[in-house]
């Protein structure tokens, strides 16, 4: 599989998505929002990867932002189909991919590329990192989930806060409210996104997607999380996972999981 945009490697398991394109800080154009839709479809697929890591090249951004030329004469048509491309191409596929995605934020994660960042289950920054949705001050809001998701993910007055500012906020200040889980240095980073992804794909894939699917469930309209989970739950009894699970508790060694 050839990109033009981004890097894929996948090594013991844990499939790294490299967003490559340094010169424009990794903006996100519709062929780099294609080509991540293309790699997070392809490494869901493989029953070999356990975990993927999204990051940006260099040292200065993850995603600055999107890529505001292709865009400026949009019409209210064209810009209504851009938000909803983008949200089933990427950004809402990302949420619901039941293989765990990390976002290793690397410098500059701002419009487009904070909220692709707060697609993925889990963020982790560097501390030179900024943070921030400057939508406003182009005379636009956020159109791929950022109005949506920083208020699950911070709370509503935090959310508007930095929305009808356009401010940025550094990683330590995105580590306190919660938009991050954890802040290091620029070279220990990438070893935190791949430690943490090393735990995670000890476990079994079938209990984590359906624990991917039960905390998704709170934020989908109509759906009440706790009947998803009971559901989720009471399908794990039925699994080969669950019985390995179980079966290497009791005598105790450690479980291999079959996926299925």
């Amino acid at each position: 599989m050839s990109f033009k945009n981004i890097l894929v490697d996948s090594e013991e398991s844990i499939c790294t998505i490299t967003i490559n394109r340094p010169k424009q800080l990794n903006a996100l154009n519709s062929a780099t929002i294609a080509e991540l839709s293309e790699a997070f479809r392809a490494a869901e697929k493989d029953a070999a990867i356990k975990v993927i890591v999204l990051t940006g090249s260099g040292e200065k951004a993850f995603v600055a932002g999107a890529d505001i030329k292709e865009f400026a004469h949009f019409t209210t048509e064209e810009g209504k189909n851009l938000s909803a491309k983008g949200h089933q191409t990427l950004f809402d596929l990302v949420q619901n991919l039941v293989t765990p995605v990390i976002a290793a934020v690397n410098g500059f994660a701002l419009g487009g590329g904070l909220e692709l960042a707060m697609s993925c289950h889990i963020r982790v920054a560097s501390d030179n990192a900024k943070l921030g949705l400057p939508e406003v001050s182009l005379g636009v809001i956020p159109g791929y989930g950022g109005t949506q998701r920083l208020a699950q993910l911070v709370g509503k007055g935090r959310a508007l806060e930095l929305i009808l500012t356009a401010q940025m906020i550094g990683a330590d200040d995105a580590h306190r409210i919660g938009l991050v889980n954890h802040v290091v240095s620029q070279q220990e980073l990438l070893p935190l996104a791949n430690k943490m992804a090393s735990k995670i794909k000890r476990n079994s894939p079938v209990a984590i997607a359906s624990a991917i699917r039960s905390t998704n469930a709170q934020y989908e309209t109509a759906v009440n999380g706790f009947d998803k989970e009971i559901e989720e739950f009471g399908k794990c009894f039925g699994t080969e996972d669950f019985k390995e699970g179980t079966t290497a508790f009791l005598e105790k060694r450690k479980a291999k999981f079959p996926g299925k």
